[in-house]
């Protein structure tokens, strides 16, 4: 049987990681159990296991506009660290990263291999942490680059959206932004299909298909909940200034998957109409104490 950590197990990725990969004999340790700064342990704790999946990382993008310092020692020396415990026990390495690599600046979906220009620290850190990867351990170490997560644990667009819509009577909600809204469960049944396959490096895009902008993604959730979605209005990125920019363009490509005989990421609209009647309807409860 294959033996799986899940590094970040705390995490809305990292718990439907825990859950979904039980079957591969998975084992998950959140921030308390392992730093992955710390170089020492991470090398002990990684020992016996046949693949790390890593999605430890400083995501907390305005932040890092300020604390350049914390997001480079996670998302890039913490990587590196991973990625050297990997190779030292010849396991294989899934690392999770993010569209935030890219400049945001694209018309058409992103391959893999397309330039990256990141605008904010905390995208310059990530892809210093694909960098650290590739040159530590190029021969076993696997990129999934994911983004506009969301799923049933911790905070996300939906349950904003959800619970802002039990309490207000307007929303205005970004159109300028583009992106692929990607379902934790379905994330964690990508990394699935990538232990189970042979591959053992390179770069795949872990998104659900099409395309939507914020507000295509508040709009489909209000008529979910069954609310009327004129209260829902379009407005634009410059009315909602951030520390970070935001990726204007966050489309990514998959056909990595289909190269190596993996299954396509299904549709972001069919992966939310399922997490909604597994869950995720329960944040439009106005008891809801999630």
């Amino acid at each position: 049987m294959t033996r799986v950590l899940v590094i970040g197990a705390g995490g809305m990725l990292g718990q439907d990681l825990v859950d979904v990969l039980s079957p591969v004999s998975a084992r998950g340790l959140n921030r308390a159990d392992l730093d992955i700064t710390n170089q020492s342990a991470v090398l002990e704790a990684c020992g016996g296991f046949d693949v790390l999946v890593n999605t430890a990382a400083y995501t907390a993008v305005d932040d890092a506009e300020s604390n350049e310092a914390v997001a480079f020692s996670v998302n890039a020396e913490g990587a590196r660290n991973v990625a050297l415990a990997a190779k030292a026990h010849q396991a294989r390495l899934i690392h999770l990263s993010t569209d935030y690599v890219f400049d945001g600046e694209a018309t058409t979906p992103y391959p893999v291999d397309a330039p990256t220009n990141p605008r904010s620290v905390y995208g310059a850190s990530k892809l210093a942490g694909e960098q650290a990867i590739t040159a530590a351990y190029p021969e076993g170490s696997i990129i999934a680059r994911t983004s506009w997560l969301y799923g049933q644990h911790g905070s996300s667009f939906p349950r904003t959206i959800l619970q802002a819509g039990l309490s207000r009577d307007h929303l205005d909600v970004v159109r300028d932004q583009m992106g692929q809204p990607t379902w934790t469960r379905d994330v964690a049944h990508m990394i699935g299909a990538l232990i189970t396959s042979p591959v053992t490096r390179g770069i795949f895009h872990t998104t659900n298909s099409g395309q939507a902008s914020w507000f295509d993604f508040a709009t489909k959730l209000f008529r979910l909940a069954g609310w009327d979605d004129k209260r829902i209005a379009p407005t634009t990125t410059s009315e909602f200034p951030r520390p970070a920019p935001r990726p204007a363009w966050s489309v990514l490509d998959h056909s990595g998957w289909e190269a190596h005989n993996l299954p396509l990421p299904r549709n972001w609209e069919e992966a939310l109409e399922d997490a909604w009647e597994s869950g995720l309807s329960s944040l439009a409860a106005s008891d809801s104490s999630l």
